[in-house]
This record gives structure tokens, sequence and C-alpha cells, in this order.
């Protein structure tokens, strides 16, 4: 069986990568819609070797498609997003618009598969940095309940778009050249700085993306009490997010224990010997599938505590491979089923 596939902001980074995961995947797809702002209509993608004109959005761009990936804001998100689903769709969302919504399931497959299942037309990919750390932690959080997460994050201008990978580009060669720089993207320069805000600040000072690690770790483990704490930091990294965790467990876990279960995990991939100078970098990331784990060890500070750093693609696994995954596993599990309409 094969699907009608569209791709909600097929011109921006999360959609050409939505275009290269289903290829490389060899989704079954009997077409494909590609659609976006009217400021990128006319423009030709390939997709599968094929010429495919971008489209601007409309309420009818949705007959007949079985799949619709979205990645063009909230704000599209919440205009279209049920347009899709009413015309039939199942929608896979990649913005922040419906993932804390109580009748929208927010999925990993990896962790929570079986929460596809109750969707109403709306499925929510949660965000990049909860996506890599619950993929890590929830392996062990399965032997070994856990209690309380402190995270800080390293996040690569990828995730705020082109336009911030562009303006790391040329403050860097302005301030290699001695030149002032002038941001525009952020509120400061970004090249060799770090910057300890992302997204908005919102209650006891912590900003929205720390926020939603919070909410959203919560949600996808089914665990409403687990204690989450995040800083959430961009860096002068161009893809691939990093992040040191601290993880308090109901009983004492050995680092030895944590790297063999992870060994086993979904999606993981263990890289943990410090003496020969391995373990995950974003670089050795980008562009793979896989959430890379390691730095594991013990938290001298409590005995129940292990300290690891984890490291992904934030637009590949982080968005669009995850994605991908999503209707992978509705179709697997024959939780969906080609419409056969005709456009």
């Amino acid at each position: 069986m094969e699907y009608r596939v569209a791709i909600v902001g097929a011109t921006g980074l999360v959609g050409h990568e939505f275009i290269k995961v289903l290829e490389q995947r060899k989704f079954p797809m009997s077409l494909i819609h590609l659609y976006a702002s009217d400021r990128s209509a006319g423009k030709k993608l390939l997709v599968a070797n094929k010429k495919i004109e971008v489209k601007e959005t409309a309420p009818d761009s949705f007959k007949g498609i079985d799949i619709a990936l979205f990645s063009a804001g909230a704000d599209i998100s919440k205009h279209f997003s049920p347009i899709a689903a009413q015309s039939g769709a199942v929608v896979v969302d990649n913005s922040a618009a419906f993932r804390m919504e109580p009748d929208v399931p927010l999925v990993v497959p990896e962790i929570n598969p079986e929460d596809i299942k109750w969707h109403k037309g709306i499925i929510a990919n949660p965000n990049c940095s909860t996506i890599q750390m619950v993929v890590a932690l929830y392996p062990l959080h399965k032997v070994n309940p856990i209690k309380r997460i402190i995270v800080s994050t390293y996040q690569s201008v990828s995730g705020t778009g082109s336009a911030a990978i562009e303006e790391l580009t040329i403050q860097s060669k302005q301030v290699l050249e001695g030149k002032k720089t002038v941001p525009k993207v952020y509120p400061h320069q970004i090249a060799f700085n770090l910057i300890p805000e992302i997204d908005v600040f919102q209650d006891e000072d912590y900003t929205k993306e720390e926020w939603k690690m919070v909410h959203e770790t919560r949600k996808i483990m089914h665990a409403p009490d687990m204690a989450v704490s995040a800083t959430c930091v961009r860096v002068p990294v161009f893809l691939g997010h990093s992040e040191a965790v601290t993880v308090e467990f109901s009983k004492p876990m050995s680092p030895q224990e944590a790297r063999d279960i992870l060994a086993k995990a979904p999606g993981v991939k263990v890289v943990d010997d410090p003496k020969a100078h391995l373990y995950p970098q974003a670089v050795v990331a980008a562009g793979t599938d896989d959430t890379y784990v390691g730095r594991i060890r013990r938290d001298i500070s409590h005995p129940n505590g292990l300290v690891m750093w984890i490291v992904s693609d934030n637009i590949r696994k982080g968005a669009a491979l995850n994605a991908v995954q999503i209707a992978e596993e509705m179709i697997k599990r024959e939780w969906i089923k080609p419409t056969g309409a005709q456009k």
C-alpha cells in the first residue's frame, strides 16, 4: 500500500530533511505535494529524481492526502492542521502548537508508540532537545524509575532556522576580520559566544524552551510528577544539540549497567571510552539517525545518581526523522489506510 503525503513548510530546513528522510527510508508514497508560504510558491524541489513544484498552502491543499507532515511554525499549524485533519489526513506536526493539548498525542516512537492510537487527526512531534533526552533516558527509567532530571543543553543555531545559520556564518567572518557584528536573529552576537536564552522568558525566569523540556518529558514518559529542571543555551554550532544530564534514580545504578541497557535500546548508540577520547560529538552525530550517549559516570553528589552526555542531530532525529517514524509506526500497526481518493 502506498500513501499520499503532503509536506507543509517544504522549503525550510526541516522540510528539506523530511524529503531526504522519506527518500532514504523508501517511505511508501504514491504521490507527494509540497506546500509553503506564498513567498516560496513556484519553487521546485527534487523528490525521488522528480522536480515537484511548491504550492502555497491553502484550505483545499489536503483533499485526498493521507499523511501531512507540518513544519511551518505554530501559527500555520494552528490554522491548517485542523483543516487537514477534517479533510481526512493524519497530521504529524513539528511545531509547539498542539504538544500539550490533552487530546493530542505527543510521540517518540521508541518510547510511547501506543499513544498514536488515540489521535483525533493530529499527532504532535516533541521539541528537538526533549526527543534526544527521553530516547536516552526512557530505557533506564523502565528498569529503575527516574525521580529527578537536571539538564543543561548546548543547542545549535540550526534549531532557529536558515537565517540563524547565515548569521553565525557572517558573524564568524566579521569577528575573525576584526569587524563589528550586528545581531539580527538573536539578542546578542552568537559567533564565539553562548546565549542562555532560547525562546521567551516565562514563569520563574525559565524560558519557554526550558518549560517545554519539563512538560513534554512528563507527558511522553507518562510521569506527571517527575522532577525536571532545564537550562537551555544557544551555542555557535551549526548542527546538532548536546546535553549534560544528571539523573536521580529510585535506587543506585552503576555506569556499566546503564551502558549495558542503552547498548540494547532502540535509536541509541553508546560512545563511551573517555581514555581514548571517545564520547558523543555534534559533528559526528550530524546526518545520522541515532541519539549518542557517553560520559556515563557516577554522580558523586548523590548515591542514586548518574551523569551523562547526550548528542543528536536536531534537524533529523529532533524533527524530521521522528515525524516520519511516527507515520511508519501507524502504517506498521495498520492504524492508517490509504484513502484511495483521487486528486
